[in-house]
């Protein structure tokens, strides 16, 4: 599963446990001595109404990725 940051970008998170659309990737965290990612980011909440915060957002760790498509990532939470 070797993919860079900028990949993740357009692909929509859905949870396999339970089917749910968790939303988009925002962001990536990745590890800075090995270039590894170690975790995506996906919006939580409402954003209109959270604008300027980032507490709601879900960091999902590389561990609970399960499957990485075309356009969708499946992650187990």
């Amino acid at each position: 599963m070797a993919k860079r940051g900028m990949d993740f970008k357009s692909k929509e998170v859905v949870n396999i446990t339970d089917g749910k659309r968790l939303g988009f990737v925002q962001d990536v965290c990745a590890d800075l001595e090995t270039g590894k990612i170690t975790s995506i980011i996906v919006p939580g909440g409402n954003k209109i109404l959270n604008m300027f915060t980032n507490e709601n957002d879900i960091v999902i760790n590389w561990e609970k990725i399960k499957c990485i498509g075309e356009d969708i990532i499946l992650v187990e939470i």
